[in-house]
């Protein structure tokens, strides 16, 4: 277990460009939780949790949920322990009032964010990847129909569950989620480059090229 490293970052870019897969690395150099707001609203789902039966029909489609829910989730992670030294925010802020509101929330424990890395991948090249995803609804492990196939087909390595399609990774609704985020996550990108904040990081490549990409412009990951 790698000592905790203070740093607080933002892992940003569309679906599909491997924030799950880049956020592990990460972790596993600075010892810092990663909050991904994807789980925490699929395990909300996946207990049948009030939360889970408010957020289902809004994800299915590929929408994003309320900013008011989606900051009151962060806001309770952010106040653990775990997450006193730093921590690495995957899936929020997705808007304006998002970035707003975390940053108040920062500033107010006299904090702020060391920096946003924003993952760039060519959009055919996102659908590809989302529409060949599996992902094991036992264990969670992900896998792809011609990139990280399983030892046998359509059952996980790990645990031996039958792997599925996630629900919002149809054509319909990765279009939906692109637009959405082109729409109303995009515009981030000009604030946190205003901010100085902002770094843009190929992601395309094997995972251990792209998180050598992000460990350069952070020295405090280089260890």
């Amino acid at each position: 277990m790698p000592l905790a490293t203070s740093i607080r970052l933002v892992l940003f870019g569309p679906p599909g460009v491997g924030k799950g897969t880049q956020a592990a690395g990460i972790r596993a150099r600075a010892g810092v939780p990663h909050i991904s707001t994807g789980e925490m609203l699929r395990e909300a789902m996946k207990n049948g949790s009030p939360l889970g039966q408010a957020v289902r029909a809004v994800v299915e489609r590929g929408e994003l949920v309320p900013d008011a829910l989606i900051g009151d989730l962060v806001e309770e992670r952010l106040s653990r322990p775990d997450a006193g030294s730093g921590f690495l925010l995957d899936g929020y802020p997705r808007t304006l009032a998002q970035a707003d509101r975390l940053e108040r929330y920062l500033a107010g424990k006299g904090l702020r964010l060391d920096g946003v890395v924003n993952l760039s991948v060519p959009e055919p090249e996102i659908i590809d990847r989302l529409t060949g995803r599996r992902v094991c609804p036992s264990c969670g492990a992900l896998y792809h129909v011609r990139y990280s196939r399983p030892k046998v087909e359509g059952v996980c390595d790990r645990c031996g569950a039958s792997l599925r399609a996630r629900s919002d990774d149809t054509r319909e609704a990765i279009g939906e989620r692109l637009r959405i985020y082109h729409e109303q996550t995009a515009p981030l990108v000009a604030r946190y480059q205003r901010d100085g904040l902002l770094v843009t990081v190929d992601g395309r490549g094997q995972p251990h090229e792209v998180l050598d990409r992000i460990v350069a412009a952070f020295p405090a990951l280089r260890r």
